[in-house]
C-alpha cells in the first residue's frame, strides 16, 4: 500500500460494519493499524472525524491519509539541469534524460531524478504507482540518456502501462559496442536474472525473465561498430547484459566488461548508450506519437574520435 491521502466510498458488502474492520478490509490493514489511523485523525467519514466503532454505511464517502510504507523514498523537487521537455499536453510528458538522473528514487540514490526535476518544474504528473515513481511507465539507467515518457493523467499512466507490457511501443536505441558483431545483424533471445555473484549485476541465467533484443550494425570502425537496437522486452540493464553476453559490450560500460583503455581514449565515463527513438499510440487521442532525440555531447565526441581514426 502506497502512501499519500485516499477518497473511497464503503461497498456493499461492509455496510454496517465498524469503521476500523471496514477501514482493515478496504485497505489490507490490521485492525490494530486501522484503529491507530482513525485515532490520529487520518480518517475522514464524509468530511468529519469519526471513532474506530462507528457504523458505516454502504455508499458513505472516506478520506484516508495512509502512512508511508518502512522504507519508502521521499520525492523531493529537485531541478535537472540539461534535461529538456519534448513534448506535454494534459496526458503525457516527453523529455530528453541527460546523462546522471535516474527515473525516480530508490534507496541508496541521492542524485537528480526525473520526477524530481517534473516537480521541479511544475508539471504534474499521474497519482498511480507507488509514492516514489507515480507517473513512470518506463524506465532509463540513470546513465543512459535520451527519450522517455511520463503520464500526467490516470488514464494516460493505465493505457500506457498496458501497451508497454503489450510491446505496443517502439523504443529504439543506439549503443557503441566494442569490436564487431558477428553476424552484423540478430536477434538476442536470452533469458536475465540477477547475477549471481549478488553484486547488483544483471546476466543471462537459466530461469530468468525472457528477454529480446534485435540489433543491426549502422557503422564499423577499426575498434568499435554503431548498432541501432530494438526491444520486444524491457528487463533492467536488458541492451547492457545481451551485448556484453555477445562479447561486444557497450563502450565505457565498465560494469559489463568493456575495455577501461578503450573507454578512456574514447573519453567515455559511462556506457554509450542513447535512446533515439520513441513511438507509441497516443494514450488518450489514439493516434500514433514518435518523437526523436540527437546525441548528447560526450557520445557525439567518442564517435568523432573513431570517425577520424578510421
Amino acid at each position: 500500500m502506497t502512501a499519500g491521502e485516499r477518497f473511497v466510498e464503503v461497498p456493499e458488502g461492509l455496510d454496517g460494519e465498524r469503521l476500523d474492520a471496514a477501514l482493515a478490509r478496504m485497505f489490507g490493514l490490521s485492525r490494530a493499524t486501522a484503529a491507530t489511523l482513525i485515532s490520529e485523525g487520518n480518517v475522514l467519514v464524509e468530511g468529519h472525524p469519526a471513532a474506530k466503532s462507528d457504523r458505516v454505511l454502504a455508499g458513505v464517502s472516506l478520506t484516508v491519509t495512509l502512512p508511508a510504507p518502512p522504507g519508502a523514498v521521499e520525492v523531493a523537487a529537485q531541478p535537472v539541469p540539461g534535461m529538456t521537455l519534448v513534448y506535454e499536453d494534459e496526458d503525457i510528458v516527453v523529455i530528453d534524460k541527460p546523462r546522471g538522473v535516474a527515473a525516480h528514487p530508490t534507496p541508496g540514490w541521492t542524485g537528480p531524478t526525473v520526477i524530481g526535476g517534473l516537480m521541479a518544474a511544475g508539471v504534474m504528473i499521474a497519482t498511480s504507482g507507488a509514492a516514489e515513481r507515480q507517473g513512470i511507465v518506463h524506465r532509463l539507467d540513470a546513465n543512459t540518456t535520451g527519450l522517455m515518457a511520463v503520464a500526467k493523467s490516470e488514464l494516460a499512466y493505465s493505457v500506457l502501462k498496458q501497451a508497454f507490457r503489450d510491446r505496443a511501443v517502439s523504443k529504439t536505441y543506439h549503443c557503441l559496442v566494442q569490436g564487431h558483431p558477428d553476424p552484423l545483424r540478430g536477434t538476442i533471445d536470452a533469458p536475465i536474472g540477477r547475477h549471481p555473484s549478488g553484486d547488483g549485476r544483471f546476466a543471462v541465467v537459466v530461469g530468468g525473465r525472457p528477454s529480446v533484443t534485435h540489433y543491426d550494425t549502422l557503422e564499423a570502425f577499426r575498434a568499435a561498430s554503431l548498432v541501432t537496437v530494438g526491444l520486444e522486452t524491457g528487463r533492467t540493464h536488458q541492451i547492457r547484459v545481451h551485448m556484453s553476453a555477445l562479447r561486444h559490450p557497450c563502450c565505457g560500460d565498465l560494469l559489463y566488461g568493456a575495455d577501461p583503455a578503450l573507454s578512456a581514449r574514447l573519453g567515455l565515463t559511462r556506457q554509450w548508450l542513447h535512446a533515439i527513438r520513441l513511438s507509441f499510440a497516443h494514450p488518450t487521442r489514439g493516434y500514433e506519437v514518435s518523437f526523436e532525440s540527437g546525441y548528447p555531447e560526450d557520445l557525439q565526441h567518442s564517435l568523432d574520435i573513431l570517425r577520424a581514426e578510421s
